[in-house]
């Protein structure tokens, strides 16, 4: 039986930790086939709002992670095979090559990623060779779940009480300490660069704070738990805006699979047993929960989450005014708290939850727009983007997801003195207003033109004059 050559598919699993596909594949086989194939629609194609389904942030990050994740195959003794193209072509034609007998990979549930494994499946059944799903994005096993997928709660704090005291989690898949080397000589391809993915400037040309791979996922991880003990005081600081250490920052690794939320959890419990747990602690394994929810509603609703409706099936007019729009995206409303987060995430490709929820807000209860056009470009830029967690947040920003609180609203200039109450969020990423006293930072349009002028802000020139007025979020 170990004969038997065998293919693992790495797709959004980028790691050698809590792999179960690779932990299957090699409990059958000793010829095993490691390959990541870019897939040229991410790539070269555009959203229905037509931005790159792909910006140049999430793929300078999905290069580093690949090129991490061949790294750790070859010092394990094995290489990773890389293809460009369409996945049920490209591993189509190395199964027929290689004459395999299975082909090992996660499974996704979203339509796109679905449309490519049920192709794939179809042409492999023509060769007699089969597809073995495995299991690696959640916290939880959908089997062990009180409860099956299509009767999910759609509420979060009800699926949280069902579960969270009940249902144990799984310990995650030891890291092999070898993977045999492939018998057959196979190309292992070359890695692409940043201008062949995206028709821009190289890798190098765009800085991060986020270095993709795995390597860098667990030194993350590392560090914020035991290196630092931030984590006992993540929930105090969750909500930060600026620098590095006021939230996990796990997302970009987690959406990529570069960190098993499994492996989170598991230091999470050992950290809690050594130095004790908190509210803090707690809130980690919380968040993760609102991980597993959201993907859960994308197995339940299936397409429903990236309609205008939602899961609720609620759609409202909403403009699609493309000017409105770009004056968000680009960071020119003339809302300082607004304009300074929209330009975070084009410089960065990252914003903070509490940016997050804030900009969407404005964007669908402030100027009227239809919530998907936001969703897209998020899905174009983020570093961390996940289908299921993307646009199930936006499905509850905009009031048609899982949200038991009928038309939240964010009260934007509130939030602001809130979260960024000496305004050092807003001088840092809006230069040109730092000049700004105290909390007029927030609300430029409370001085007039003459005092904007004698701290030298020409309102319309310097910074443009809002969209909204403010006084709007003080009655």
């Amino acid at each position: 039986m170990k004969n038997r050559r065998v293919i693992v598919w790495f797709r959004q699993d980028l790691r050698l930790h809590d792999n179960e596909a690779l932990h299957e594949a090699m409990e059958v086989s000793n010829d095993i086939y490691p390959v990541f194939v870019f897939d040229e629609r991410l790539f070269h194609e555009k959203t229905k709002f037509g931005f790159p389904k792909t910006g140049k942030f999430r793929a300078k990050f999905l290069l580093e992670s690949i090129a991490d994740l061949r790294n750790s195959l070859r010092e394990k003794g094995s290489d990773l095979i890389l293809r460009f193209g369409k996945p049920e072509e490209e591993i189509y034609k190395l199964a027929k090559t290689i004459k395999s007998s299975w082909i090992f990979c996660n499974r996704e549930r979203t339509q796109e990623e679905v449309d490519v494994q049920d192709a794939l499946e179809k042409k492999l059944w023509s060769v007699g060779q089969e597809i073995r799903y495995s299991r690696g994005k959640m916290l939880y096993y959908t089997q062990d779940l009180p409860f099956p997928v299509s009767h999910t709660p759609d509420i979060f704090t009800t699926f949280r009480k069902e579960v969270e005291k009940m249902i144990p989690i799984r310990q995650p898949f030891e890291t092999p300490d070898a993977i045999p080397k492939f018998s057959k000589d196979v190309d292992a391809g070359e890695l692409p660069g940043m201008y062949d993915l995206t028709g821009e400037v190289d890798i190098e040309d765009h800085p991060s704070i986020y270095q993709g791979g795995e390597t860098e996922g667990l030194k993350r991880l590392r560090y914020y738990l035991w290196e630092s003990d931030l984590i006992k005081k993540y929930k105090q600081t969750r909500n930060g805006l600026l620098g590095t250490d006021y939230s996990s920052k796990f997302s970009p690794w987690l959406a990529q699979g570069c960190l098993s939320p499994k492996m989170i959890f598991s230091e999470l419990k050992k950290y809690e047993n050594e130095k004790g747990s908190n509210n803090s602690t707690y809130w980690m394994f919380f968040e993760l929960m609102w991980r597993d929810f959201f993907r859960l509603m994308g197995k339940k609703h299936g397409n429903a989450i990236f309609k205008k409706g939602g899961t609720k099936g609620e759609s409202n007019l909403a403009s699609e005014d493309m000017k409105l729009f770009n004056l968000w995206a680009e960071g020119r409303t003339g809302i300082p708290f607004i304009d300074a987060n929209m330009r975070e995430l084009n410089t960065t490709g990252f914003m903070s939850n509490r940016g997050r929820q804030n900009v969407a807000s404005f964007l669908v209860k402030d100027l009227k727009m239809n919530w998907q056009i936001g969703a897209e470009y998020f899905e174009s830029l983020l570093l961390d983007y996940d289908p299921c967690s993307n646009y199930g947040n936006w499905n509850y920003v905009a009031g048609v997801g899982s949200d038991p609180r009928e038309n939240r609203y964010f009260n934007i200039l509130s939030q602001a003195k809130k979260y960024d109450p000496n305004g050092d969020y807003v001088r840092h990423w809006l230069p040109e207003i730092k000049a700004l006293p105290g909390e007029k930072i927030h609300q430029p349009d409370a001085l007039s033109d003459k005092e904007l002028s004698e701290l030298n802000i020409i309102p319309g020139k310097d910074y443009p004059k809002p969209i909204i007025k403010t006084s709007i979020w003080l009655k």
